[in-house]
């Protein structure tokens, strides 16, 4: 089985499925792909079934009835990631605000030895290309408050590009996560910090989707605000396997 599994959840993506697909595609390490699409009425996973066809064995589709959210996606991914025994598992988006040429040096990370690499925005100052102002000072304060609520030195912890060696994911315990939204990115990087694992901030330029719709909302910006207050507490309370207890 080939190593390395690009997951994308996808809700009325068809201006952009089809481009990053075939790009993700085209690189020598042989990318294999997984969408979650979770009922897009615009026909997105018919796009996705007619480019299986071309990409066999290789580009993979799950559906959904409806939107359940960004987190349970990824999650549903995951699990298929790991019964499949993918070594190393990636978010992407699929409207290219994500350079998928970055694969590359995100996976290259992991394989010097991090657990989770993460694409940063802000690892070397503000990398984002195309967001209004107040989108910008959003992202960026409310990783400053994610990191003093939590202590992590993450700088960008809502970034959703990253790549997680399998054993991140089989450590973690993914039925306990609870934010579905932007959050979500939040509670994964806090739980793989907290289990000790190795993560690298790998310097990324962020560019605002230019087809399709932007799926940011203010209830998703308030979930993760109150939902990192209360995870921080929850964490009180629960016990970390380190890392380096694993045997995997």
């Amino acid at each position: 089985m080939p190593e390395s599994l690009a997951i994308i959840p996808t809700y009325n993506e068809i201006e952009n499925i089809e481009n990053i697909i075939r790009k993700v595609m085209s690189y020598e390490v042989g990318f294999h792909m997984l969408i979650v699409d979770d009922g897009s009425p615009d026909g997105t996973a018919n796009i996705v079934k007619n480019l299986q066809k071309e990409f066999s064995g290789r580009l993979h589709l799950k559906e959904r009835s409806g939107k359940q959210g960004l987190g349970t996606a990824y999650i549903h991914g995951f699990k298929w990631a790991m019964e499949n025994k993918y070594d190393l598992i990636f978010e992407i988006d699929a409207d290219f605000s994500h350079n998928p040429d970055d694969l590359l040096r995100l996976r290259q990370a992991c394989v010097e030895g991090a657990d989770l690499a993460i694409g940063s925005r802000y690892i070397t100052g503000v990398n984002v290309v195309n967001w209004p102002m107040s989108r910008v000072l959003t992202s960026y304060y409310g990783s400053a408050y994610v990191r003093m609520i939590t202590r992590m030195t993450i700088r960008d912890t809502t970034a959703g590009f990253k790549c997680y060696k399998r054993r991140v994911l089989e450590t973690i315990e993914l039925d306990k996560i609870k934010l579905i939204g932007y959050g979500f990115q939040i509670e994964m990087k806090f739980r793989a910090w907290k289990h000790g694992f190795k993560i690298v901030e790998v310097p990324i330029i962020f560019q605002d989707r230019t087809q399709g719709a932007s799926k940011m909302s203010k209830g998703i910006i308030k979930e993760a605000f109150v939902g990192v207050f209360m995870m921080k507490i929850k964490s009180w309370f629960t016990k970390y396997k380190q890392a380096n207890e694993n045997t995997h």
